[in-house]
């Protein structure tokens, strides 16, 4: 591994690497991805409660691997008034949902826009608008480029602290950041740079950069939606690649420090950057397949004369997941979530029975537990 931090080689920011590790990476996710589109388009049109869905589980998840719990309730009622999707009962609006769902929106919604260094201050003061304007010692540099003390992600105790990386320093950030953002208005253009790949080394770009005392994460991960939506105007909405990045975050820092402690050879970025969105894909889909079977099962039994507890618990049934009960579901669960007593639980899981609903799966007695109908 080389001595010096990957923004320090020669060549910097040349990128390279290797054809033969990623080309049947890219084939699959850019295939993939057109199967993702046809089964939305053809089977369930995009909408925007959808695309609402998928933003919030990009801001919550992005929020999350910055170990930062949002009030999801606030951010989906600032998202759902810019998509102009109506809700029952919308939640308090704070500065800081606004700001999460503007930064967003902006990043997906307006993703021809050029992107600017005013841009990018802008998302800054919408990601910490608690601190914009407050002037102490202490307080944030909220819509400005971080100051000139050293840029470095530590850990460790304070007398013998470990250095995981260390950025560009101050007198050369604006330079850097005006090579990155030409490239980045300008790259999009570049017949012989897949957009996906474009996506992946725009996030190690401009992660390296550092531009912030705070936040830098997150707005790496807006810009790497922002390019990802320029790469495919439709699939962006089906989405969120944050949620498969949460979900193997301690892999997403250690791949990062080995890259930035390398030489400008990035194929093992790319190759993880890949993987991640191919998983993404892969849930993506499987939400898609849940929401077909949840379309078709309602159709086979709208005429079915089930009561308001039975259809409660048929739809956490068809919606899976760690609240849709993978292993079925017993009379004393049933019970518990209908609210009803344990001979009208007994009643409605025989009545669901009959009528085709559910099935019994293997075992009986006290553990019988159902399942919907395949």
């Amino acid at each position: 591994m080389s001595s010096l931090w990957i923004w320090q080689q020669p060549n910097w920011p040349s990128f390279t690497w290797s054809e033969a590790v990623i080309a049947t990476r890219l084939r699959d996710v850019r295939l993939k991805s057109g199967v993702l589109i046809g089964k939305a388009t053809v089977n369930q049109p995009q909408d925007a409660q959808q695309a609402l869905d998928t933003l919030l589980q990009n801001i919550v998840a992005s929020s999350a691997i910055e170990n930062e719990t949002l009030n999801v309730q606030s951010v989906r009622s600032s998202l759902a008034r810019r998509l102009k999707v109506t809700e029952e009962n919308p939640y308090p609006v704070s500065e800081r949902s606004e700001g999460l769902a503007a930064m967003m929106v902006d990043a997906i919604q307006d993703h021809q826009q050029p992107l600017t260094l005013e841009r990018l201050l802008q998302w800054h003061v919408w990601l910490f608008p608690d601190e914009a304007g407050i002037l102490s010692s202490h307080s944030l540099r909220v819509g400005q480029l971080r100051g000139d003390e050293p840029m470095q992600v530590v850990s460790g105790r304070l007398d013998k602290p470990k250095v995981h990386f260390e950025a560009p320093p101050r007198d050369k950030l604006a330079a850097e950041l005006e090579q990155f953002i030409d490239w980045f208005n300008h790259s999009r253009n570049e017949q012989t740079l897949d957009p996906i790949l474009r996506a992946a080394l725009c996030h190690l770009w401009f992660v390296t950069l550092h531009p912030f005392e705070d936040g830098n994460g997150r707005i790496t991960r807006a810009l790497t939606d922002m390019a990802l939506a320029q790469a495919d105007n439709q699939s962006i909405r089906l989405y969120a690649m944050s949620v498969a990045i949460l979900e193997r975050r301690n892999d997403y820092y250690r791949i990062l420090e080995q890259t930035q402690r390398g030489n400008l050879d990035v194929t093992a970025w790319v190759a993880w950057f890949l993987d991640t969105f191919d998983q993404t894909l892969d849930q993506a889909m499987a939400a898609i397949d849940g929401t077909l079977q949840k379309t078709r099962f309602w159709r086979e039994h709208q005429d079915a004369g089930l009561s308001p507890e039975q259809i409660k618990v048929l739809n956490r049934l068809l919606d899976g997941g760690e609240r849709g009960f993978k292993e079925g579901i017993s009379a004393s669960q049933y019970q518990k979530v209908a609210k009803v007593s344990k001979a009208t639980a007994t009643r409605h899981l025989a009545d669901l029975l009959q009528k085709g609903c559910i099935e019994k799966l293997p075992g009986g007695g006290r553990s019988t537990r159902y399942q919907i109908r395949q």
